[in-house]
């Protein structure tokens, strides 16, 4: 069986982002050799998420407008317990558990085995620094 590990980093401008990185996740299967397998793709920041979806704008609108609603910022020690250890990112933290760590993809023939229209993305909560999401791929 074969076994390969690649960190792909990060650095998004805005607090909440979202980008495509499945371009990135087919070059880390083409360079591991895998033809049949699984490949896991995670975020290895808790403020950060890995997700499947369609590559459409106005859905990634309508994920950030609902995000914010459910996890609204707010720097405030006021609203989050967790910002009063002197963080402002305890939003990011429940955006990040509702959007998931990470996602699992088949490898048939050497190709991700995605549904219709299903791209990875990588989710950043808490932007303006370097992160890192971890692909690991196993198989044959």
């Amino acid at each position: 069986m074969l076994s390969y590990r690649q960190e792909l980093w990060f650095n998004l401008p805005e607090r909440m982002e979202f980008r495509n990185i499945t371009p990135e996740v087919e070059k880390c299967l083409r360079d591991s050799g895998v033809r049949e397998g699984l490949c896991l793709v995670n975020a290895m920041h808790i403020t950060a998420s890995v997700f499947i979806n369609d590559d459409e704008p106005g859905l990634h609108r309508d994920y950030k407008k609902w995000l914010e609603e459910l996890a609204p910022f707010d720097p405030s020690p006021q609203r989050y317990h967790h910002n009063r250890t002197g963080e402002d990112n305890a939003d990011a933290h429940h955006k990040r558990q509702i959007m998931g760590r990470e996602v699992v993809v088949a490898v048939t023939e050497g190709k991700l085995d995605f549904g219709p229209w299903e791209q990875i993305f990588y989710g950043e909560f808490d932007g303006r620094r370097k992160k890192r999401v971890l692909v690991k791929i196993i198989g044959e």
